[in-house]
């Protein structure tokens, strides 16, 4: 089979078949290791497994065997789902939803532990026989309950779970698992209820999944969800604090919040507080957006975004920026350094610059459409016009407006990068966007940039564009 042009090179997927959640983000002996969810046998979201790459700079990628599979009879029986990896007592330890034949939404919540914590490649794993949660808390009416997520605060261990409640509540669950074998349900920490929750959030989320609490450079604390309403719909975060509660448990109290990726297609994030360099790295799913049929032709689907670095700005907004490790992965030399009409390879980092309002356009279309950036430094906006490429789905083919920046800036900055289909846009550093465009055949990849006050006149220096290709990578 030829090579699928639409295949991202540069970003941790396996080589054919269904890949969704990234999971447990784990640094150990120097390596990054990243987990996701996978389906070695079909383009299907059924029989979840572990699979698993690992890097030194999150730019380069290695493959490693499948990490977790289901084991017959047991609580994964049907599917390894979501979850995390820490180090327990100098042990990596794998925290996951496991699911049975019968699970209708309620998984229960298994440990997989490193066969050799000496061998720094990880590649085994021995699952425990019996889950450490059996069951949601008894008088919630939960319907939903997976995605583990295990952290630590003020000296103790604590695990959130992913809910969803009867009367569509959703809601984070919070355990004390101080012994990793032995889990105590502590309470609510917080649901779809909260003023700040619900006006971040809306109100069409039937279930929080993939909760994850990251803390900030300032000691804020951040959770991030997945929000559920049946089927996979958007992300959020709210940043806040971990306050006491009477029961010698924890609750949230949000602040701030709104959209973790303004785009139609991202998904679960997962969260590694990375201690070694003072930051925390989030990935996320990035499902296909083509038909069933050019699925099947292509043999896979599903990729992890690039590693973002997470923080929050002053005012409780969201800072977001790709790792600077990804800079690694930049050709030698620069394919475009000003702004003029330049072919687009299919993988590249582009860094744009506009003290006026520009438009640059990246991708046009045979009837004239074209997937566009205005970026505007007096509103403080970039807008993403993805209209040329819809959608069988009516689900936001609209122009895309992102927050970058204050009103009335002297400029502004895009960082866009692309690896054969997925489309990563940072918007300065306060918001990103994650799309999938399946380029057709009489498309043209080219970069052009206008001036959009002067009708199109030389830009001078109202504009600075710089475009390195991405390498080849040095393993497949």
């Amino acid at each position: 089979m030829p090579a699928d042009p639409h295949a991202p090179r540069h970003h941790v997927r396996p080589p054919a078949n269904w890949a969704n959640d990234p999971n447990g983000p784990f640094r150990w002996r120097g390596r990054y290791h990243l987990f996701y969810q996978h389906n070695p046998y079909a383009l299907t979201h059924t029989d979840m497994h572990w699979g698993h790459a690992s890097s030194p700079d999150l730019a380069r990628w290695t493959r490693h065997p499948i990490a977790l599979t289901p084991t017959p009879g047991g609580p994964d029986e049907a599917g390894c789902w979501s979850g995390c990896v820490i180090d327990d007592a100098g042990v990596p330890t794998a925290v996951y939803t496991g699911i049975d034949h019968h699970h209708t939404g309620l998984g229960t919540i298994c440990l997989a532990r490193a066969a050799d914590p000496d061998d720094e490649s990880l590649d085994r794993w021995k699952p425990l026989p019996e889950p450490v949660v059996a069951a949601p808390p008894d008088g919630l009416e939960t319907t939903m309950f997976r995605d583990p997520f295990v952290f630590s605060h003020t000296g103790r261990r604590w695990a959130l779970v992913g809910a969803g409640h009867a009367d569509g509540t959703p809601s984070v669950l919070l355990y004390d698992c101080e012994d990793l074998t032995s889990w105590r349900f502590a309470g609510i920490l917080l649901d779809g209820r909260h003023p700040v929750a619900a006006d971040a959030f809306g109100d069409k989320a039937v279930g929080w999944e993939c909760p994850q609490l990251f803390e900030t450079a300032r000691g804020d604390r951040v959770l991030a969800v997945a929000l559920w309403d049946g089927d996979p719909r958007t992300t959020g975060y709210l940043a806040g604090s971990l306050e006491p509660d009477d029961a010698g448990g924890l609750t949230f109290a949000p602040r701030t919040g709104g959209r973790l990726d303004h785009g139609r297609d991202f998904y679960a994030p997962a969260v590694l507080q990375d201690h070694a360099t003072g930051r925390a790295l989030l990935w996320g799913w990035s499902w296909e957006s083509r038909t069933p049929q050019e699925i099947e032709r292509a043999g896979w689907a599903g990729v992890l975004t690039s590693p973002r670095v997470v923080d929050l700005h002053p005012d409780g907004t969201l800072h977001t920026a790709p790792a600077q490790e990804l800079e690694l992965l930049r050709a030698a030399a620069p394919f475009v350094t000003a702004p003029v009409p330049t072919p687009l390879p299919d993988a590249y980092d582009l860094r744009i610059t506009a003290r006026t309002r520009i438009t640059a356009s990246l991708l046009r279309a045979a009837s004239g459409a074209g997937l566009t950036l205005c970026l505007d430094p007096a509103a403080g906006t970039v807008t993403l016009d993805r209209s040329g490429w819809p959608r069988e789905r009516s689900d936001g083919a609209a122009p895309l407006v992102l927050p970058a920046g204050p009103l009335g800036a002297s400029e502004l900055e895009v960082r866009v990068l692309v690896d054969g289909s997925l489309l990563e846009v940072f918007a300065g550093d306060r918001a990103v966007a994650t799309e999938r465009f399946y380029r057709r055949p009489d498309d043209v990849s080219e970069l052009t940039v206008t001036d959009d006050t002067v009708g199109g006149a030389d830009l001078g220096d109202r504009a600075e564009v710089t475009g390195w290709a991405l390498v080849p990578p040095t393993n497949d």
